[in-house]
């Protein structure tokens, strides 16, 4: 049977949303899934919310903030990991280590980032939690859809919307604190002292949070996020994503006919047409009619389906992690063949490993000290009266660690003098914690030594800087 992806969710979003334009509403549902749910959802918010006041020393002159981003200086601080603007590249890296995973995670599981650990999912997941607190579960919440306004109603809203308002200005005013001191801006609230800027950031951030999980929900899966658009290009049959057995679930009767149709020898079966697994969905598709681009693989309609079919007394799994090639398999009454060890998980497997390896080897090979030079364009050379030949050179010493180190400039490979301009010969250059030099610095010698030039900058510790230039004539 040819696959087909449905696009247009205009029908089944219809079935869980009681009018055009309203978010979802989807009910709630209790099992081992809905239960690994909760037990991400805390914690990653506990994650969020306690890691920027995690302190770490990292010596004196140096923020003891565990997680900062300090864009101010330009510094990123992660535990023991410090990164400078140098040092992108070890960023760059871990990007594109985290794209390899969750394509790695797609080959083997579908979108199950966006089911569980995605922000928006785990944002709406708490707002539904208050909702439903506030205003009972999915019948209920439809019902004051269409309903006059009353004063119990009234303070329903409020209730909601302030709970809503709480944790987005809470959500806002934590990711400020990845950016600055967070027990320091914590005491300016406290005393009524932050500035503008902050205030605006935590106003944009809570304003964010209060709309995409308080109204856009399933609008931002399905229409904003690009993951989705991805997904159709990536898509793999052999990945165990949320599928419907039809070749066990059709057709669909009541509980009550299936067993006389199945006593009149006509095919009956297993679905029950309950409707459940659209009515948990928190995106608002109906996966008995296939697999969907904008399914987020939060595998809620298994815990609902599984309850139904253990009320009936019937096997669970109508609805069930399963691959799309199985499923295939189950309509030619073939049995099922697990692959998640094949080529491809293989080679994105490889791949993460060696992406892993060599950030690692990065962060332990990389220099808390830089030492970078420039030639001078013009002139290259100058010819000085005694026939020998002077070429000069911008030095740069970095130091990024918090303490200050001195260095010796030398040279080798070629026969030249060395001088720092304003320095004395045979005199040491201090730079101070998290600062830079630079030097003017210049090569004597004769026109017969040109070549290659080392420049090498030895600190109190004997580690030795070295950066390569050439020593021309022209």
């Amino acid at each position: 049977m040819a696959l087909t992806i449905e696009i247009d969710h205009a029908k089944t979003r219809a079935k869980a949303a009681a009018a055009a334009g309203q978010p979802v509403v989807p009910q709630s549902v209790r099992g081992t899934i809905r239960r690994i749910k909760w037990g991400v959802l805390l914690l990653t918010l506990s994650i969020y919310y306690v890691t920027p006041f995690i302190r770490w020393d990292r010596g004196p002159n140096a923020p003891d903030q565990a997680v900062l981003l300090d864009f101010a200086n330009g510094r990123l601080y992660a535990f023991f990991v410090e990164i400078w603007p140098q040092d992108l590249y070890l960023v760059t890296g871990l990007l594109v280590f985290a794209a390899t995973i969750l394509i790695l995670t797609n080959a083997l599981a579908g979108r199950l980032w966006c089911g569980f650990a995605c922000p928006q999912t785990v944002w709406t997941d708490l707002f539904l939690l208050v909702e439903r607190l506030i205003e009972g579960d999915r019948r209920l919440r439809l019902k004051n859809r269409g309903a006059s306004l009353t004063p119990k109603r009234a303070a329903q809203i409020v209730a909601k919307h302030g709970a809503w308002l709480l944790i987005s200005f809470a959500t806002g005013g934590t990711l400020i604190f990845y950016f600055t001191d967070a027990p320091g801006l914590l005491r300016g609230f406290a005393s009524g002292e932050v500035s503008t800027n902050a205030l605006t950031w935590i106003v944009v951030f809570a304003g964010t949070t209060y709309g995409l999980a308080g109204f856009a929900r399933d609008q931002v899966c399905t229409f904003m996020c690009p993951w989705p658009r991805l997904q159709g290009a990536i898509w793999d049959p052999e990945a165990y994503t949320v599928n419907y057995r039809d070749y066990r679930g059709e057709l669909r009767t009541s509980a009550k006919k299936a067993a006389a149709v199945r006593l009149e020898g006509k095919p009956a079966g297993d679905c029950v047409d309950c409707g459940q697994c659209v009515a948990v969905c928190p995106i608002g598709i109906d996966i008995r009619e296939g697999p969907n681009f904008a399914c987020i693989n939060c595998g809620l309609c298994v815990d609902a389906c599984d309850g139904v079919m253990s009320k009936l007394g019937r096997a669970r799994g109508l609805i069930d992690y399963e691959s799309w090639t199985n499923i295939e398999r189950g309509r030619r009454k073939e049995a099922p063949v697990n692959r998640l060890v094949r080529p491809k998980t293989i080679g994105l497997t490889a791949a993460s490993l060696a992406l892993a390896g060599i950030i690692m080897v990065a962060f332990a090979t990389k220099t808390t000290a830089i030492l970078s030079v420039q030639h001078d364009r013009d002139p290259v050379a100058v010819k000085l009266s005694g026939g020998s030949l002077r070429n000069a050179y911008t030095v740069k010493l970095l130091n990024k660690s918090s303490a200050p180190h001195t260095y010796a400039l030398s040279v080798s490979s070629v026969d030249a003098k060395l001088a720092i301009v304003g320095v004395q010969t045979g005199s040491s250059v201090v730079v101070g914690p998290e600062t830079s030099e630079a030097l003017r610095v210049t090569l004597t010698g004769s026109a017969d030594g040109q070549g290659d030039v080392v420049f090498a900058a030895r600190d109190e510790t004997g580690a030795v800087l070295s950066a390569k230039d050439r020593f021309v004539d022209r």
